[in-house]
């Protein structure tokens, strides 16, 4: 049975849906939001936080940090914005006492081998893999070092190079998921029926979806394909700078999402067909052939 210990909790079959509720940088580079969509993940009820880490110098390409852009904070740099919207050690060590505090779980998706080291001197109880660095085998390999639990997006990715990088973690560490790396996506490019394919493919390894599409319903239909954990961005508003705000759900949708995704769990049963004792009513008054 696919199943994975991360923190207190267990992500697989036969387990609540682990609901990720993925910050990333919707923060703009402010702890008082990081904190507001804290506090909003928590009222809705998901089971985790995620955040994004980049060392600027490393992930910007240097033909594009002199390039000028226009932002909230006036026009600069590429490189200055990237490091504008960067939290430090400072910020990450508020976040972690923070969710503590909150009673709820947190992560991130190191984009580069020096933000594993920096992400490490947390103990986030997992990592997760941005469908941009699937094929950095480097940045892998350091994952894989520490020994956490690694969470694999897929998007932007054909089956060799999938197959290729599960190779190289390993099943026994390993969650898988779903996703069309597309800020907001077409419901036609979702494709969500992946799940399925990748339930069937890794049946040891637990599959879930991240989703980047406007609305919840294809969300709620991977939960219905057997989707074990399910990743969607939080924002305060979706009308706020920054590109993935677009395809983010705020707070009031989150708690809708949660919700409705509980409905779904308890509403797939176990598939064996049955008569209940509260159809026994319903069964004696209408039903003439019996």
């Amino acid at each position: 049975m696919a199943v994975r210990k991360t923190g207190n909790k267990l992500i697989g079959d036969n387990q609540p849906v682990y609901v990720i509720a993925e910050i990333g940088i919707n923060h703009n580079g402010s702890l008082e939001n990081a904190k507001k969509m804290i506090d909003g993940a928590v009222f809705a009820g998901c089971d985790a936080v995620k955040f994004q880490k980049r060392t600027p110098e490393v992930c910007v390409p240097a033909d594009q940090w002199n390039i000028e852009r226009d932002t909230p904070w006036g026009r600069m740099k590429y490189i200055d914005y990237r490091h504008k919207v960067e939290f430090g050690f400072a910020e990450f060590d508020q976040i972690d006492h923070y969710c503590k505090e909150k009673n709820i779980d947190w992560f991130a998706s190191p984009w580069d081998e020096n933000a594993v080291t920096f992400l490490e001197e947390f103990d986030p109880i997992m990592y997760k893999v941005a469908s941009a660095s699937l094929t950095d085998f480097a940045l892998l390999n350091k994952l894989i070092a520490t020994g956490k639990p690694i969470m694999l997006s897929t998007g932007m990715s054909n089956t060799d190079q999938i197959e290729q990088s599960v190779k190289l973690v390993g099943e026994e560490n390993l969650l898988l998921a779903q996703s069309t790396s597309n800020y907001p996506c077409l419901l036609e490019e979702l494709n969500i029926r992946v799940v399925s394919t990748y339930k069937e493919k890794y049946p040891d390894i637990p599959i879930g979806y991240s989703g980047h599409e406007v609305g919840l319903a294809p969300t709620l239909a991977a939960v219905a394909l057997g989707a074990t954990f399910v990743e969607r961005h939080i924002t305060l508003d979706r009308a706020m700078w920054g590109s993935d705000q677009a395809a983010s759900v705020e707070i009031n949708g989150m708690y809708r999402l949660v919700k409705d995704i509980r409905d779904v769990e308890q509403s797939l049963g176990d598939g064996i067909k049955r008569v209940y004792e509260s159809e026994m009513k319903s069964l004696k008054k209408l039903r003439l052939v019996k």
